[in-house]
Order: C-alpha cells, then structure tokens, then sequence
C-alpha cells in the first residue's frame, strides 16, 4: 500500500467567463466534435485541447487531457466508480490550482501508462467532474523528465515518446527552456518591451498574466498599454473564483514567433504565489495561443520546444522559422 500524507500539485484546466449583468456562475462547457479528437486545435468557436490514452491498472484507455503545468496526474469520480477504487483514509490531499488551494480525496493505483511514459504505485488525487470537462482525468506532464511529448494539430496525433525524431525537430522554431517549481517548463518571452516568464501550460484553456506583468506593460507607455479591459471571473480546479481583466496586450516575442493581437487575463492567482512567481512578470501560455500552432513538441531531456507553424487559415500567430512540414516520426 501506499504510503501517502500530503501532495501539493496544480491543475490548469479553467473556465473563464465575462461579468455582464452581475453574473458569477459559468456553465459547464458542453462537449463538441471537436473534444471527440486527441490534438484539437484552436479555432474562432472552440478552444483546443491535447488528450492522449492512459490505462490505469492495465485497464482502459481513458482519455487524459495533458497539462504541462501540473505536476501530478489527477482522475475523475466517474472513472473512480467505473474501476471501483476506493479512496484512501486519513490526510486529504493540499491541491494548488490556478485560483486557491483545496482539499480533495485520493486513490492508490498500481500503474499509470501512457505512451512511453510510466508511473507505478502512486496516488491520483480525484478532481471534480466539471473540471475535466468531459475527459476521464488530467496526465500531469511536468512530472515527465526524459520523455518527449509530440502533438501534431492537422493530423490529430498525440504521443509520449523515449526521444525526438529527426522530422519534429525539423518542422518548426527550436526555443530553449528551464525548468521550475517541479518540473514547470519555462520559456523566456517579450510582451512589447517587458520580459517574462512564461509557462507553457497545455492544461489551461486562457492565457494568464499576474499583476507584475500587468503593472509593468502599463508603465511601458500609451503605445504599450493595449485596449480597453473588460471584467471577467476566472473558475480553477478549486471553488474559489478570482477577478480577472481580459487586455489586449502588444505583441509577445519568443525567440522568432511573434504572437499578435494576443490578449491576456490579469489577476491576482494563486498559482503565481505557489510558483514563487509572484514579484517578477510572468504569463501562463494557454491552449487558446499553444493551439494555433500546428504543432507543438516537446523534449523534456533537453529543455526544448519546437514550435510549428499557424494552422490555416491564417490566425493571429506567426513566425520567420521554416515553412515547410514534416511528419512526426511515429516510431
């Protein structure tokens, strides 16, 4: 049995709606065709995700949405049910998510498989249901240290690879990265003038920025402030609901992609605190950005992502690296 007392982990999947008339409450996002695919891209309706097939206990596949930026994989109670695991007595497990902290039950499991990837005797903290968003539970990628993970947005592919193939490194913008707070990949960004952290984050349907960041554009002058912001409330994996402001934001640089006419949630969250990212401008890459790529790969040995180019048509990011496509090596 496993011997387990407190874990403190982060799930990025969140809803984000507009204040108008006074409403708090989000609905639950209704499913579409397009959560019916492992590598959906972002479009004008819908925002993508990247799911892949995991077993748990030699049984499935289930399908787990992957976020870069959570360390630990989490289930769902509908999955609980459906494998009869029983959640374990004694400490709850401390979750950090985008908004607060919380309390939730955990289950024991003796394998987690997907891909290449494996975890064996572990606990999988259950999230709710709503959170999810229809998937069986979320893969925790920031765990993955010598693994490469392959999503390919036109040809609907997912994979947790041993290395990357030749083909992925070719088909886009080689950027460097670092790690941080447990596995974070961290990639070194320009909103307009200002540097930034920015976290890339598979899990998180919005671009986040925290207040460091928004003070510092804003000091940058009339040309760098952006538009107007409008109000917004930001639900996470826990029940607290923080205040957000949705501002277009100058152009974001990384390396040589140039992300225009982005914009950016603002607000005080609780995970930039848990990250100790706090007192210096740092963003959340979400998928309504990371999902206008055509691809997105990732080698967590080396500390390199490798950028595709924009889904067709057009779209609102662009680069100056290669324009031509390859396969992912499949093998």
């Amino acid at each position: 049995m496993v011997q387990y007392q407190k874990v403190s982990l982060r799930i990025s999947v969140l809803l984000c709606a507009l204040l108008a008339g006074g409403a708090a409450a989000a609905p639950t996002p209704e499913l579409s065709p397009a959560d019916l695919l492992f590598a959906s891209p972002t479009t004008h309706d819908h925002i993508g995700r990247v799911v892949v097939p995991v077993t748990i206990n030699g049984r499935g596949p289930f399908r787990f949405i992957v976020d870069t930026g959570a360390n630990h994989s989490t289930i769902s109670p509908q999955l609980v049910r459906a494998l009869k695991l029983e959640t374990e007595q004694g400490p709850m497990v401390t979750l950090d998510g985008i908004t607060g902290a919380g309390q939730v039950s955990y289950v024991a499991i003796d394998s987690l498989r997907a891909g290449d990837f494996t975890v064996e005797d572990t606990v999988l903290p259950v999230v709710a249901e709503s959170v999810m968003a229809g998937a069986d539970g979320i893969l925790g990628a920031a765990g993955i240290s010598t693994k490469s993970l392959l999503i390919d947005f036109q040809h609907n592919y997912v994979a947790i690879a041993p290395f990357m193939g030749s083909a992925a490194r070719r088909q886009g913008i080689r950027i460097h990265a670092a790690r941080v707070a447990g596995g974070l990949i961290v990639l070194n960004a320009m909103v307009g003038r200002v540097p930034v952290r920015a976290v890339l984050d598979t899990g998180a349907e919005r671009t986040l920025g925290n207040l460091a960041l928004r003070d510092a554009v804003r000091s940058q002058g009339p040309q760098e402030k952006g538009f107007m912001a409008e109000l917004t409330s930001v639900y996470g994996a826990t029940q607290e609901i923080e205040a957000g402001e949705i501002v277009r934001v100058p152009t974001i640089s990384i390396d040589s992609l140039r992300i225009m006419d982005a914009a950016i949630v603002y607000g005080d969250f609780h995970i930039f605190e848990v990250w100790e990212l706090q007192h210096e401008p740092a963003m959340i890459l979400g998928m309504d950005v990371l999902g206008t790529l055509a691809s997105l790969n990732i080698d967590f040995k080396n500390l390199t992502v490798y950028a595709g180019n924009v889904l067709p048509p057009g779209g609102s990011l662009v680069h100056s690296g290669p324009q031509a496509l390859s396969n992912i090596d499949r093998h």
